[in-house]
C-alpha cells in the first residue's frame, strides 16, 4: 500500500512540478504579496480533489477520463469538458515544450535545440508505456524536490526576513480557487487513465494527502523567496534564476539541468493523458500516437516561454473553476444521494 500511494504520489507531483510550477512564474503569476492564506486554501483543496479523482477513478477501474467526467460534470457537459482537456493538455504540453527551450538557453544552447531533445525523449519514453513514466518520476521528483527545498532553504537562512507575513493582509486569498482550478484538468486526465491499477484505498490517502502537503509546503517557501526578488523579475524569463543569481554557477547548472528533467516529467504526463484518450481510437502503437501529438505542438512554441503561461494559465484557472466546484462537492452530493 506505501509503495503503491507514493507511485502515485509522485506521478501527481510530476504533473504538476513542470515548466510553470519549478521555474516559479507560475506561483508567482496567481501568488505573490498577501498569499499565505491562499496557499494553505490551496493545499486543502488540492488534497481533496485528488482524493475525488482517484476514488471515483479506483470504483470504475478505469483507463482514461471520460467515465470520470460523466461522474463529475454529467453526460450532458462531458463532452464540453472533454475537449476542454484536449485542448488543455496540448496547449499547456506547449508550455513544456517551451520551458525546455528557455532552460536550454541559460546553459547556452539554442531555443530550438532545448525543445528538440525534449520532444524526443518525451517520444522515446512512451515505448515502455506508463511504467516508464512511473519510474522517471520515482527517480527525478524526490531529488528534484529535495534540492528545491535546499536552494529556498539556503535563501530564506540569508535572507530571515523572508518568512515574515501578516495574517491581517491576504487579500489575494481567492487566487487559491484558480490556482487550484488551473490544476484540475491534468490531475483529472492523468489520475483517470490508472485507475485500474490502483489496488488499496490506502494509496489514495497516501497520495492526495501527501501530495498536498508537499506541493503547500514548497509553494509557500517559494512564494516567499520570490517575494524577496520581486523587483528582479521583470527581467528574468524563469524567476527561480532570479532567486541563484548570487550562487555559484554550478548551482545554477545543477537546477538548470532538475529544471528541465522537471519540466520533462509533466510534458510526459500531458502528453500521456492525450495518449490514453486517443488510444483505443487510433489504434495505433502508444509511441507513435505520442509522436503525431508531440509533432503537431512543436511550431507552437515560437510564442515564447513567459508569454504562453502570462496568457494561458489564468484563462484556464477561470474556465476550470466549475470542474473544481463539482470536485469539492462531489462527496456531499453522493452523501444525501443527490447525483443523478
Amino acid at each position: 500500500m506505501l509503495s503503491g500511494g507514493l507511485k502515485w504520489l509522485f506521478l501527481i507531483l510530476g504533473t504538476m512540478i513542470g515548466a510553470g510550477y519549478a521555474s516559479g512564474r507560475e506561483l508567482w503569476q496567481f501568488f505573490g504579496h498577501e498569499s499565505v492564506l491562499a496557499i494553505g486554501l490551496f493545499t486543502i483543496m488540492f488534497s481533496i480533489c485528488c482524493y475525488v479523482v482517484m476514488k471515483i477513478s479506483y470504483e470504475t477501474k478505469s483507463t482514461h477520463y471520460i467515465p470520470i467526467l460523466e461522474r463529475l460534470v454529467g453526460k450532458k457537459l462531458t463532452g464540453i469538458y472533454d475537449l476542454l482537456i484536449i485542448l488543455y493538455l496540448f496547449t499547456t504540453t506547449i508550455v513544456m515544450l517551451a520551458g525546455g527551450g528557455a532552460t536550454m538557453e541559460v546553459v547556452h544552447l539554442p531555443y530550438a535545440l532545448g525543445i528538440g531533445i525534449l520532444a524526443v525523449l518525451v517520444v522515446i519514453l512512451f515505448f515502455w508505456d506508463i511504467n516508464g513514466m512511473l519510474s522517471m518520476n520515482a527517480i527525478i521528483l524526490p531529488l528534484l524536490i529535495i534540492l528545491l527545498l535546499s536552494v529556498l532553504t539556503l535563501f530564506i537562512n540569508a535572507n530571515p526576513s523572508t518568512m515574515l507575513f501578516n495574517w491581517t493582509k491576504q487579500s489575494n486569498w481567492p487566487a487559491a480557487f484558480t490556482f487550484t482550478a488551473l490544476n484540475i484538468l491534468p490531475l483529472v486526465a492523468v489520475l483517470s487513465a490508472v485507475g485500474h491499477q490502483i489496488k488499496h484505498r490506502g494509496e489514495i490517502w497516501i497520495a492526495s494527502v501527501g501530495s498536498g502537503v508537499i506541493l503547500g509546503g514548497v509553494s509557500f517557501l517559494y512564494n516567499q523567496s520570490l517575494i524577496q526578488v520581486a523587483h528582479d523579475l521583470l527581467v528574468y524569463e524563469i524567476p527561480l534564476f532570479a532567486i541563484l543569481k548570487s550562487y555559484p554557477y554550478y548551482m545554477i547548472l545543477i537546477m538548470s539541468v532538475l529544471l528541465w528533467l522537471a519540466i520533462y516529467t509533466t510534458a510526459v504526463s500531458g502528453v500521456f493523458g492525450l495518449t490514453s484518450r486517443f488510444r483505443g481510437v487510433l489504434g495505433l502503437p502508444l509511441w507513435f500516437v505520442a509522436f503525431l501529438i508531440v509533432l503537431t505542438m512543436i511550431p507552437f512554441t515560437s510564442f515564447g516561454f513567459s508569454t504562453l503561461v502570462a496568457f494561458l494559465y489564468p484563462l484556464y484557472g477561470v474556465l476550470n473553476l466549475y470542474i473544481l466546484a463539482s470536485i469539492l462537492i462531489f462527496p456531499v452530493l453522493k452523501r444525501y444521494d443527490l447525483l443523478s
